[in-house]
């Protein structure tokens, strides 16, 4: 089987839009979400829509606890975080709040004899980054009872191999961190008795269209200048 996985979508219609067009050109069986639908882009509502509309799997992120509390529970208090959460809690339609509320912040698939743990941050923590350098990667994998754990929340894409366990970060559909403003997911082929394969595809999306949206409300000028650049 062939599974696809998105995250931090943070509000990027476009990303999203693009993204799951490319998605559907690599006759995947399934789409899982890690989280952070909502947040920094102006198009919160829309998103969650659509994701509903495809009836994608998928899990909360801290962005997304965050808007729930209208607080900085997960996440930084910084200069656009405090634009960016209120706007964010009050677009957000009361409906929507509630599905955010009600999606679960990890999940274990079996495929076969393979289990797959999914997280935002990591297996402990919403919020924990599990960059691709962190000291505490080998503690994290070497206590994990499952055969592959997916990540996000960095923004930053890689995958890497511990023995005979592998570990995944998807990237961000909507807000990369990785110096490139090009959309990433991750890719996985699933088949039993076979070693999984996977692979991290960047996606090109037309940003300035985000970018005048945000513009048009008002946003702050440096989270704008963000998504052209694929730098915080």
């Amino acid at each position: 089987m062939k599974l696809a996985v998105i995250s931090d979508i943070h509000s990027n219609l476009y990303a999203l839009m693009k993204v799951l067009d490319d998605i559907d050109s690599e006759d995947v069986t399934s789409i899982i979400c890690l989280g952070d639908l909502v947040g920094y882009g102006c198009h919160p509502n829309e998103v969650i829509s659509l994701i509903k509309r495809r009836n994608i799997l998928s899990l909360k992120g801290n962005y997304d606890a965050s808007v729930i509390d209208n607080s900085y529970t997960y996440i930084r208090n910084t200069e656009t975080n405090s634009f960016s959460l209120p706007w964010t809690f009050d677009e957000l339609r009361a409906s929507n709040k509630f599905f955010l509320s009600s999606l679960p912040t990890s999940m274990t698939l079996d495929f076969g004899n393979r289990k797959i743990k999914l997280v935002h941050g990591s297996p402990d923590k919403i919020n924990e980054y599990l960059t691709e350098d962190y000291e505490n990667l080998d503690a994290i994998m070497n206590n994990l009872s499952e055969d592959v754990l997916i990540c996000a929340h960095t923004h930053m894409p890689y995958i890497k191999n511990f023995n005979n366990k592998l570990l995944i970060n998807a990237g961000s559909v909507g807000k990369p961190k990785n110096g490139s403003p090009n959309a990433t997911y991750a890719i996985l082929e699933i088949y039993d008795n076979m070693p999984i394969k996977a692979k991290i595809k960047s996606v090109e999306y037309d940003y300035n269209k985000i970018i005048k949206d945000m513009q048009l409300n008002k946003f702050p000028s440096r989270l704008i200048n963000s998504y052209e650049s694929g730098i915080e």
